[in-house]
């Protein structure tokens, strides 16, 4: 029986955090919050499946009060006020409505992130809640930590996307306490595999520059979402 470091889309894991996020333009990093956006919908949707699978799961249950309808990222300038409670998907919305932006961009970005979010509710329910374990019981808590090597900026979407990752960072980490600690009896296997690789996909369609790698050139294509889900997995 394969480890849990075993698994491949912990390989997936480890190419996104790979990727070059430290030589991204502010442009560029604003273009992977729109596409963590489009993450953290089916983040929060995935979560509400896993309590309709497994509605007396004590644990499910206090990680939806950490995520959902939650003041533990408020109060953050033009975003969230003194005690507001929203979900955080809400929290990154929010923030993209701090610039202004061409309408033609806004759709572009609707419509590929459309287009992910109809490849994720394509996934087996069972599957969808078992990713929730491989998100957060290190493979988000990865991915963050990766992301915050983005540069700093005084631009109040990135300052705020920012704060979004040190947090999280902070809710997931505690090996007892943590958001880690409550889904871990989930105990994914690599029926998540799509999942992850349809986050990578995303993330390099929406900001490109983070594929400078010759690795990540060849293989960051736009795939067809139907391609990943018909991927062998292993």
């Amino acid at each position: 029986m394969r480890t849990e470091k075993e698994f491949a889309h912990n390989t997936i894991i480890s190419e996104i955090c790979e990727f070059d996020w430290s030589s991204l333009s502010d442009e560029g990093a604003i273009n992977v919050i729109w596409a963590y956006y489009f993450f953290s919908i089916q983040f929060r949707e995935n979560l509400e499946i896993a309590l309709e699978i497994y509605p007396n799961d004590d644990n499910l249950r206090a990680l939806e009060r950490e995520e959902c309808d939650t003041d533990n990222l408020s109060p953050w300038p033009c975003v969230a006020d003194v005690g507001e409670k929203l979900n955080h998907d809400e929290f990154v919305r929010r923030l993209l409505s701090l610039r202004l932006i061409p309408e033609r961009a806004v759709q572009r970005y609707y419509n590929d992130g459309n287009c992910y979010l109809d490849f994720v509710r394509g996934i087996d329910p069972e599957i969808r809640a078992l990713s929730i374990a491989s998100y957060e019981d290190g493979g988000l808590e990865r991915v963050f930590r990766a992301m915050l090597n983005l540069p700093a900026s005084d631009d109040p979407m990135l300052a705020g996307f920012r704060h979004f990752l040190s947090e999280h960072i902070k809710f997931d980490s505690d090996p007892d306490q943590g958001h880690g600690a409550l889904a871990r009896h989930l105990q994914p296997d690599d029926r998540v595999l799509p999942l992850w690789v349809g986050f990578k996909q995303l993330l390099m369609a929406f900001a490109p520059g983070l594929a400078s790698s010759a690795v990540h050139q060849t293989s960051g294509r736009r795939l067809d979402f139907n391609e990943i889900a018909n991927r062998p997995m292993g």
